[in-house]
Formats: C-alpha cells, sequence, structure tokens
C-alpha cells in the first residue's frame, strides 16, 4: 500500500494557480511528463511527445524524413480537451489560445499553418490528409460529455518551459485558464 502511495505522490504534483490548479505527472516506465487542469467544467490536458514518437508515427504514414524532421524539431504534445460538466456546450478556437515561454504571449503553430507549409514543400496529398487528422482541430464545440483528442505543436526547442492560456465560449461567456510550467520533451527523456 505504501508503495501505491508513494507512486501516486510522484506522479501528481499540484501546483496551484488563479483559476485553477494544474496537475503535474510523470510515466515511470517512459519518462514523460503531462500536465492537466479543469476549470467551469473544462478539462485540458497536454502529455509530451518526444521528437522519436513524432518520428515513427510520421515515417509510418509515408512521410519524407526531411518532412519528418521538420516536424519533429517543434515541440509537441498530445491535447485532450474534454467538456466534462460544463452547464452547456462549449466552443473554442485554438487561434485564441496563447502560449508564454516568458512575458510575451505567442500564438500556437496551427494544423493550417503547417497544411501551408507541407503545401510548399509539395507533400503528397495522402500525406496531408493523414497530417490533418491526427492535429486537435482548431475550432469545435463541445456538448457536455463530449471531447476529442490530437497533436498541438509549439515552436519551442525541446525542453523549453512555458505557460499555456487557454480558452473557451460557454452560453455566450469567454472563459479562460492556464495550464503552468510546461515543458517539451526533451530527445530521450527519462534517460
Amino acid at each position: 500500500m505504501r508503495s501505491y502511495l508513494l507512486l501516486v505522490a510522484s506522479l501528481l504534483v499540484c501546483n496551484a494557480h488563479a483559476g485553477g490548479e494544474t496537475f503535474h505527472g510523470r510515466d515511470p516506465e517512459t519518462g514523460l511528463e503531462s500536465w492537466k487542469a479543469s476549470h467551469g467544467g473544462v478539462t485540458l490536458e497536454l502529455t509530451q511527445i518526444t521528437p522519436d514518437q513524432a518520428r515513427a508515427f510520421f515515417i509510418g504514414r509515408g512521410f519524407e524524413r526531411a518532412d519528418v524532421e521538420h516536424y519533429a524539431a517543434a515541440c509537441i504534445f498530445m491535447t485532450v480537451l474534454r467538456n466534462e460538466s460544463a452547464p452547456a456546450a462549449i466552443s473554442y478556437r485554438l487561434a485564441e489560445w496563447t502560449f508564454l515561454p516568458g512575458r510575451d504571449a505567442r500564438p500556437m503553430k496551427l494544423k493550417e499553418d503547417w497544411l501551408k507549409e507541407w503545401a510548399a514543400r509539395g507533400m503528397a496529398q495522402a500525406q496531408k490528409i493523414a497530417f490533418e487528422w491526427s492535429q486537435l482541430p482548431s475550432e469545435q464545440t463541445f456538448e457536455p460529455g463530449d471531447w476529442n483528442q490530437g497533436m498541438t505543436t509549439f515552436m519551442l526547442p525541446r525542453g523549453g518551459r512555458f505557460d499555456l492560456k487557454y480558452r473557451w465560449v460557454s452560453q455566450g461567456k469567454p472563459q479562460e485558464n492556464t495550464l503552468k510550467g510546461i515543458r517539451c520533451a526533451e530527445e530521450n527523456p527519462g534517460s
């Protein structure tokens, strides 16, 4: 029982902040980190994707090696957004989310930005479709109980740190929360 409690304690570290709490966890086997916060019935979770995981995923979908390396150089996360218990539908637009690696807020790199790059690089249609379906939709509406997941990218170096201010609208009212202390994956986490 004690070892179970120690494992749980090592997986979740809580940092309180205005508007909600950020829970930080680390997978003991892979060393991958994740961050999760809930506010107003909406939950956001980010889990690191290593450069090797990104490489394997897109090589497996027929991407050219140069395109894979270009994408794997970004700070990539598996992102899950849920309307767990908001009183009504919520809508979000990733273009309204900002990340703060310091004092200056920056926009995320959206899938539409990547798709423009892929088109300029001459990527085949099948690979562009595979990429598009792997990314978190840039805009979506969730009824209570709805959720979705996909990759998101931030243009920071490996190991870079930032906070993410995410926004949504519920019952016509803008809402927001902040995930604190997020860290981009290293080339080989846990080693």
